[in-house]
């Protein structure tokens, strides 16, 4: 095994060893919440030495493992692990060492293997295991403050994870059954798909259980619901980290070649109605935290579209580009999180200079704002929407992006607090907000995406002018707009199922489920550790 390929195995494996000595020894157990940020870099390391190195596999007595990983997965396994670890920081101080510490940091310690696992898994065993780590324990992080609110959206996220794991599986199921001898490598899962083998339920499927997670229009209700629920580390990695298991998925099983043009359609569309879904909701919003769920849902469909049209169009650059876009909002969107709790503990000059003027700057990004990150995360992806109407909904996307962000910004503003703020929140805020500017910049020629300073700043300004008119009209006449509920179509289908006499039945019946789940997750735990040893002591 090259040094290399035993980064690929620790990226998964570090925050599970971390919790295993945590179990063993009780000096380290009382330590752990203090910990935290050291277990994201061997990932970190990963995605900086191991992108492109060869696949590690184990392959014994029928039992299959690949470890692999490319430059867009790379890409977003290096951000977020870089998020993963301000966030560890800023948990530490967070949770100052308060009742639960120690219950949080299991929880995120397994929820961050499964986040960082589903960029090295090769196939689709070990990533269907990685992608149910970062779903269910995030039960969790989000259940945490133990209160009705935090109870509820926990239970919606739950379940929801659990219906996107059984679309996964079945999904995964037709793939290995239609790959040659029954593959489980997802290179082979994917010529099937390419080459027309596996039927369209199984895109389907993967569409469902990805999208689930990435937060696309209809099943993006968990979104809304979990990140002003969670503490506010645990909403920076709901949010930046994540959600982006789904982008990766997407990124890895969906055809880019042409041949399933009628599902990039589909996703284009689905894409650019969550987007759009995104802000119609968010401006309605007075919680930052909330404005901030619905602009990741607005975000992702937007890069779900992109997606969908590069998949339609063949476009060999379209992976590389969107993770490049998704690396923007894992670190911009990770910061703002944190800005919302900063800002509580800082008043007058100091809120301004160290919290509201970065934040507006991130906020702006989001809509292509010039000079920013999020301008080139926008040029990047440009090209896939070409000059159609795809191009005009994307401008039209960006300018609800800025008129969101800005309702965001005044809603910050109206959190600040008073007094000082510990270095302990307020230095993994300002690290991760630089890196959210400065790392685009560096990376984006470096990865042959072009000369950032002949990217077209002027055309990129009209969105945000569009978007600040759009907030000017806001703050005049957005009394009068209708409030939507977090969660907004949960609760329809609650009332729904309150008037056929079946939804106090199903909340038992998850209450029940939930009093075990710590099980299930020491279960989950185990069975990680074991597929960590396995490739570590017989990989190839």
């Amino acid at each position: 095994m090259t040094a290399a390929q035993l980064l690929l195995v620790a990226a998964p494996l570090a925050p599970l060893l971390l919790l295993l000595a945590a179990c063993l020894l009780p000096a380290t157990r009382r330590h752990l919440p203090g910990l935290l940020w050291l277990a994201p870099l061997p990932g970190l390391a990963a995605a900086l030495l191991a992108a492109g190195a060869p696949p590690l596999v184990f392959d014994q007595d029928g039992l299959r493992f690949t470890l692999a990983l490319d430059t867009p997965a790379a890409l977003l396994l290096g951000a977020c692990a870089l998020l993963w670890s301000a966030a560890g920081i800023y948990a530490r101080t967070y949770l100052d060492a308060g009742p639960g510490a120690v219950r949080f940091a299991f929880w995120w310690l397994v929820t961050q293997a499964g986040s960082l696992g589903v960029f090295v898994a090769g196939d689709l065993l070990f990533f269907y295991l990685a992608f149910a780590a970062v779903s269910l324990p995030a039960y969790g992080l989000i259940v945490h403050d133990g209160t009705p609110t935090a109870r509820r959206a926990a239970a919606v996220t739950l379940l929801l994870a659990v219906l996107g794991e059984v679309a996964l599986l079945l999904g995964f199921v037709l793939l290995a059954d239609a790959a040659p001898d029954g593959s489980i490598a997802i290179a082979d899962a994917v010529a099937t798909l390419r080459g027309g083998k596996a039927p369209d339920l199984a895109i389907g499927l993967l569409v469902a259980g990805f999208g689930l997670k990435a937060g696309l229009l209809s099943v993006h209700v968990w979104l809304p619901l979990a990140h002003p629920a969670a503490p506010m580390p645990a909403s920076a990695v709901l949010s930046g980290a994540i959600v982006k298991a789904g982008i990766i998925g997407l990124l890895r099983f969906l055809p880019p070649d042409g041949s399933e043009a009628g599902w990039g359609a589909a996703l284009a569309v689905i894409g650019f109605a969550t987007a759009f879904w995104g802000v119609g909701c968010g401006i309605t919003q007075r919680n930052p935290k909330t404005v901030l769920a619905y602009s990741t849902v607005s975000q992702m469909g937007l890069v779900a579209a992109a997606l969908g049209l590069g998949m339609a169009a063949g476009e060999p650059g379209a992976a590389l580009a969107i993770a490049f876009a998704a690396l923007h909002h894992v670190l911009a969107k990770g910061a703002l999180f944190l800005a919302v709790g900063v800002i509580a503990g800082l008043g007058g000059w100091r809120a301004m200079l160290l919290v509201l003027l970065p934040a507006l700057v991130l906020a702006l990004g989001f809509g292509g704002a010039p000079l920013t990150g999020g301008a080139l995360a926008k040029a990047a992806t440009k090209p896939l929407f070409g000059e159609s109407l795809a191009a005009t909904l994307a401008a039209l996307s960006a300018a609800g992006s800025t008129l969101l962000m800005l309702h965001f910004a005044r809603r910050l503003t109206a959190g600040r607090g008073a007094g000082g703020v510990a270095p302990g929140l307020l230095l993994p805020w300002l690290g991760l907000a630089g890196a959210a500017v400065a790392l685009p910049w560096v990376l984006y020629p470096r990865l042959g995406l072009g000369d950032p300073l002949a990217v077209p700043m002027a055309e990129a300004l009209w969105p945000v002018l569009l978007g600040a008119a759009l907030y000017a009209a806001l703050r005049r006449w957005g009394a009068h707009l209708p409030a939507v509920p977090e969660g907004d179509l949960l609760h329809p289908a609650e009332r729904v199922l309150r008037a056929t006499g079946g939804w106090g039945a199903g909340i038992a019946r998850v209450e029940a489920a939930l009093r075990v789940w710590p099980v299930a997750g020491m279960a989950l735990l185990l069975l990680l550790l074991a597929v960590g040893a396995t490739l570590t002591l017989g990989a190839r």
